[in-house]
């Protein structure tokens, strides 16, 4: 069966920096999962979600949709494609116009693409998918954006992109900007649209917490190379590549002293890695001779897991590269 959507050994550069370094994927949404993507600051995952949108072009390789390229499609191709892949942003505040009621956010859909045969159909649609994602519909349509809350309105974002009946939806970041106690709240929504109605998430996060409790998948990325890929469960709880360790041990533990308010911790500064060699090198404390002059593969470590790292070389390559080996489906 053809993907939905598939990267084929994608890079993205901005003049002599890139972004996104050949990445290997497709989403299948005859199998609904959610995959999360995280990394720090400048990893490349909003690269990879802006090209899945269509909003930029690879600089190397093929993005396909339906198994067309997304920059040959047709009119109706391109139609098409807005409704199967819907995307819902950072920031709740600056998605809405001011001067309208957030009703507009949800007819405008509604009428663009024909999805009710009259007014109260389109209500009744709508309506839905606000229940669909938690909210009242009594409590939310008449209003404007500066009488809802930041969760109100980002939920409200998520019950359009429902609207559409998409295959997948790209989230960036979606609770990065939400106060903690509605964190839960729209990540449960989230996690329901594909337990419930089938649809498929990249759910783009900088934070290790979220991704475990609502992914089935993660993908580890660091200066614009996957470290580490496979099911959540396994890549948390056993992180087999130097960064992800590194990530899991840095998550805030409780604690009842407050001796981090004088720890200036390590101040040390990354040099910029050879081109040719592993991204991680400067920071790694296993690196070896090898890591400064070879960028290495992905190794299969496990059947549901991947690891760029040599010392895992002893585990056959992923064929082709390609991040669909060790990606599983949603448990059913």
């Amino acid at each position: 069966m053809t993907p939905l959507l598939e990267a084929k050994h994608v890079t993205k550069r901005y003049g002599t920096n890139t972004a996104l370094s050949d990445l290997s994927m497709s989403i299948d949404t005859s199998k609904p999962a959610i995959t999360a993507v995280v990394g720090e600051s400048g990893s490349g995952k909003t690269t990879l979600a802006r090209m899945i949108l269509g909003l930029v072009p690879p600089s190397e390789g093929q993005v396909l949709y339906q198994g067309q390229d997304m920059a040959r499609l047709s009119g109706a191709q391109r139609r098409e494609f807005r409704r199967d892949i819907q995307a819902v942003f950072q920031d709740p505040y600056e998605v809405y116009n001011p001067f309208y009621r957030v009703d507009h956010v949800l007819t405008t859909p509604v009428r663009n693409f024909n999805l009710a045969s009259s007014r109260a159909e389109g209500r009744t649609m709508i309506e839905n998918a606000l229940r669909a994602v938690g909210l009242r519909p009594e409590e939310i349509l008449g209003r404007y954006p500066h009488q809802l809350s930041g969760g109100q309105r980002q939920r409200i974002m998520v019950a359009r992109a429902v609207l559409m009946k998409p295959k997948l939806i790209v989230a960036d970041e979606p609770v990065s900007m939400v106060d903690a106690s509605l964190r839960a709240t729209i990540l449960t929504s989230l996690r329901k649209l594909t337990d419930e109605m089938g649809i498929s998430i990249i759910y783009i996060t900088h934070d290790l917490a979220t991704a475990y409790q609502v992914s089935d998948n993660i993908l580890v990325m660091y200066r614009a190379c996957v470290a580490e890929a496979g099911a959540v469960e396994r890549v948390v709880k056993h992180p087999q590549h130097p960064y992800t360790q590194l990530l899991i041990s840095s998550i805030p533990q409780v604690s009842t002293t407050r001796d981090w308010l004088d720890d200036e911790g390590d101040q040390k500064t990354a040099a910029t890695p050879s081109p040719h060699g592993c991204r991680f090198v400067e920071r790694c404390p296993v690196a070896m001779p090898k890591c400064s002059t070879t960028l290495p593969p992905l190794y299969r470590t496990e059947p549901a897991r991947a690891a760029a790292c040599f010392q895992h070389e002893a585990s056959p390559e992923l064929p082709n590269g390609t991040l669909n080996e060790v990606l599983t489906p949603a448990p059913s």
